[in-house]
């Protein structure tokens, strides 16, 4: 197996390739990068087969209510706060 250029496996599904980098000097040791997308996809197969009953959409609505509560009912120096950390990008509006 050339792992520069064979398919990298794991129980039968393509995880992915290990692709060299281009060498910038003839004396430089050379890089590799690995492309996790593939092994990425097949985990998330994995994960969605395992928990037939997770509704995903139910679980947002979930979150997002949980978020609404959350930062509802704010005094004015924790609104203020609470603007400040939006305004600096730390929250999500």
């Amino acid at each position: 197996m050339d792992p520069t250029t064979d398919d990298l496996y794991d129980h039968g599904a393509p995880l992915g390739r290990l692709l060299p980098e281009p060498v910038e000097e003839p004396g430089d040791l050379p890089m590799y990068r690995f492309d996790l997308a593939a092994h990425e996809n097949h985990r998330l197969a994995a994960v969605l087969a395992a928990t037939p009953d997770w509704d995903p959409g139910s679980a947002l609505a979930a979150e997002t209510e949980a978020r609404r509560r959350l930062y509802s009912d704010l005094d004015p120096e924790q609104e203020r706060i609470y603007r400040m950390l939006v305004e600096a990008g730390v929250l999500d509006a």
